[in-house]
């Protein structure tokens, strides 16, 4: 057998014709066309040699006919791809593929020059993770995509909101700390450029519940990287800062190793908070108290959204899963 005849799709006509029988009869079968009065030994026989053969529908076919894809197309932020993120993605496309639909993602880019996704995989569903301009929605609509579940930004320059709806966390976060007797406190977020929005975001929350529970706000502020964590804390530890809230667990990891390596410690000398509950924040030593949001649970939420706008299945309620939680360890002082 030469190599184009293994790599040759096995079609219907391949079916009846292995079998003896019309070519009409094997396509109802495989497509179950409804109205057909064909026996269920004929139908069992077309299964059998479908699979023996190794026949798979061919989609775009399909989608023609049905004038469904069963492709649900999620439509990234440029964010880096971390643990609570992966986790959401991997929840959701394990929920769309047991409905028999496939997660696809896309991160468009400014100037970008390649065809979007929703134009060459006629999606079922376009979602987006974060707001989208109000000219992309268009365009989307545009294409055909009947089903677009998007939050719409009026203006590009607008400052997008945390398509994970975190917004509870900066206030546990400071409440937390507040309630450990802290009293001078500072914010370290993220140097890194693709999430200013939600560093941004994040601070102007966990300064307002400041404000509210002190009248003051943060005593310092910075954008913490590896390169200048060092020289920031130790700025920090000269103004009498005895707490931190940090952008996320990374973040705080990186605000506690610093102050170890001053020679302060962690909680005495500044306790450190952070966000999202990765890993790293049990692995880390001392332990990081961080906030928990079920990021699992809300893939299955998304991916659940997505099946009720093109199945008889009905809208999901928000549930616990956009919850945050408060997860205390030691770098706060557990109790």
């Amino acid at each position: 057998m030469t190599n184009s005849e293994t790599l040759k799709r096995v079609t219907a006509a391949d079916v009846a014709r292995a079998l003896g029988i019309s070519r009409a009869t094997v396509g109802f079968v495989l497509n179950n066309t409804p109205g057909q009065t064909i026996s269920p030994a004929t139908r069992e026989r077309v299964l059998a040699e479908a699979k023996r053969l190794g026949y798979r529908p061919h989609t775009a076919a399909r989608a023609l006919r049905s004038g469904q894809s069963r492709i649900v197309l999620l439509i990234l932020p440029d964010w880096p791809m971390d643990y609570s993120m992966r986790t959401h993605l991997d929840e959701a496309s394990l929920v769309l593929d047991r409905a028999g639909y496939s997660l696809v993602t896309m991160t468009p880019h400014p100037g970008g020059q390649a065809q979007p996704l929703w134009e060459t995989l006629r999606p079922d569903v376009v979602l987006g993770m974060a707001p989208l301009p109000r000219k992309t929605v268009s365009e989307i609509r545009a294409s055909g995509v009947q089903h677009v579940i998007a939050a719409v930004l009026e203006d590009q320059s607008e400052a997008a909101d945390d398509g994970l709806r975190y917004v509870e966390g900066p206030r546990l976060q400071v409440e937390h700390l507040l309630e450990r007797g802290r009293t001078t406190l500072a914010f370290a977020g993220s140097a890194d450029p693709r999430i200013a929005d939600l560093v941004r975001t994040r601070r102007a929350l966990a300064g307002r519940t400041l404000v509210e529970r002190t009248g003051e706000g943060f005593a310092a502020d910075a954008d913490i990287d590896p390169t200048n964590a060092a020289r920031t804390v130790e700025a920090w530890l000269a103004q009498g800062v005895d707490a931190v809230v940090a952008y996320n667990d990374d973040i705080a990891a990186l605000v506690a190793g610093a102050v170890l390596r001053s020679g302060h410690t962690v909680p005495g000398d500044v306790a450190v908070i952070g966000h999202d509950d990765s890993p790293l924040a049990s692995l880390f030593v001392p332990s990081l108290t961080s906030v928990r949001v079920d990021t699992a649970g809300l893939g299955r939420y998304v991916a659940e959204l997505a099946l009720s706008a093109v199945t008889d299945a009905p809208e999901p309620e928000a549930g616990p899963e956009t919850e945050a939680q408060l997860v205390v360890r030691e770098s706060t002082g557990a109790q």
